[in-house]
Order: structure tokens, then C-alpha cells, then sequence
């Protein structure tokens, strides 16, 4: 299966609270909510049609906790997500949570790195992490993200917990999808491709 990583972000690099002034108010962040104003239907349909793709869902402790309290509770049938999210296998990377409510559920625990490597290696489509910033950056320095989604917003924050930040070694990665809302969102996919290369400017003449 290929790991895919969907990450809300705003010019400034920030991921934390995207959906909501309380949803992440960690380390006295109060800027959360950025995301929301910028929302419309070409990016639902998008985001719908990413989540297609999923054979399940990979998620840190604390995200699994948030979407365990919250999915759940959609009761709205014409919620173009709920019952994926709801249906779709997940798979918990954590060692303090022994068990879950939200199923159907596996936890993988001990070394992050193995446990999901293990699981990476089995056939499939794409299993995808929402949120769990800090597991998919920690994946990401290990080489095991094959495809990074982000969603632009345009704003900048000024604070708050930055989503690639300090990765062990540079990644590099290839743009392979763009698309724009007319909210200003930027949609933009992305295959890793190893270390990121380096170059030094010669002049345009050797641009090619």
C-alpha cells in the first residue's frame, strides 16, 4: 500500500487548528479556525474524491481520540464523508491506548517506523493520514510517505506548530496534481522522490 499524507497548511507552514478556534489550543495556540472561511465545493468534491482512493486510515493517538468523539456524532446523510470515515479500517499508531471505541480499529504498537513500515509493505491502495501532523512528519523524515496532499490556505498565522519542520534529511518530491478554488485555496499533490537534489546557479544559460 502506499502512504498517503493530506495535511490542511497556511502560507506560513502552520497546521495546527485548521477546523476551529478550540480544536487545538496546545502550547496557547488561539488562531485556530484559519481553514474554515476558505471552504466551498470544489474542495469537498476534491477532498471526496482523495478520500476514495483510502483502503484506511492512519492515525496518531490523539487524532484517532478527536475523530473517535466527534465522526460518530455526523448524522447527516448527505454528508459526503461520514460514512467512509466511519466504515473505513483504522490503524493507530500509539503505545498508551490499549483500546478504542471507533472501529473497526487495529493498534500498532511499538516502533512507529517498523510497525508501519510492516503495513505499508502489504498490498493495497493508499492509507491515508488526516491530521496526526506529527506522525506524518515523522514518516515523512523516514521515507515512508509516498504521497503528500496539501491544502493552502491563504492566510498567515504568525504562530502555531508548522507541519514539516525540522525532517531528518532533506526530501524531495515531485508535483504531480495542482488545482485552485476560487476561495483561494491551493490543492496540491505531490510524490516523494527521494533526497531532495541541490544545484548551484550559473546563469540562465545552463537553466534548461
Amino acid at each position: 500500500m502506499k502512504i498517503a499524507l493530506t495535511e490542511f497548511v497556511t502560507l506560513d507552514g502552520v497546521s495546527q487548528g485548521p477546523g476551529s478556534p478550540t480544536e487545538d489550543s496546545s502550547d496557547g495556540f488561539t488562531r485556530g479556525g484559519w481553514l474554515v472561511p476558505y471552504l466551498d465545493k470544489h474542495f469537498v468534491q476534491c477532498a471526496s474524491d482523495w478520500l476514495d482512493l483510502a483502503d484506511g486510515l492512519l492515525l496518531g493517538r490523539r487524532t484517532y481520540q478527536a475523530f473517535a468523539r466527534d465522526w460518530p456524532q455526523i448524522t447527516d446523510p448527505n454528508d459526503p464523508f461520514t460514512e467512509r470515515m466511519n466504515s473505513l479500517p483504522k490503524y493507530v499508531v500509539t503505545n498508551p491506548l490499549t483500546e478504542g471505541s471507533w472501529h473497526p480499529l487495529t493498534l500498532l504498537q511499538g516502533d512507529p517506523i517498523q510497525t508501519v513500515g510492516e503495513l505499508r509493505a502489504q498490498p493495497g491502495r493508499e492509507l491515508q493520514i488526516h491530521g496526526s501532523a506529527r506522525l506524518g512528519n515523522a514518516l515523512l523524515s523516514a521515507g515512508l510517505v509516498d504521497t503528500l496532499r496539501l491544502v493552502v490556505a491563504p492566510t498567515v498565522t504568525g504562530s502555531g506548530r508548522r507541519l514539516l519542520d525540522h525532517p531528518s534529511a532533506p526530501v524531495g518530491l515531485r508535483l504531480v496534481h495542482h488545482d485552485a478554488t476560487a476561495n483561494g485555496l491551493l490543492l496540491l499533490e505531490y510524490e516523494r522522490v527521494g533526497t531532495a537534489p541541490v544545484g548551484e546557479y550559473e546563469g540562465l544559460t545552463a537553466v534548461g
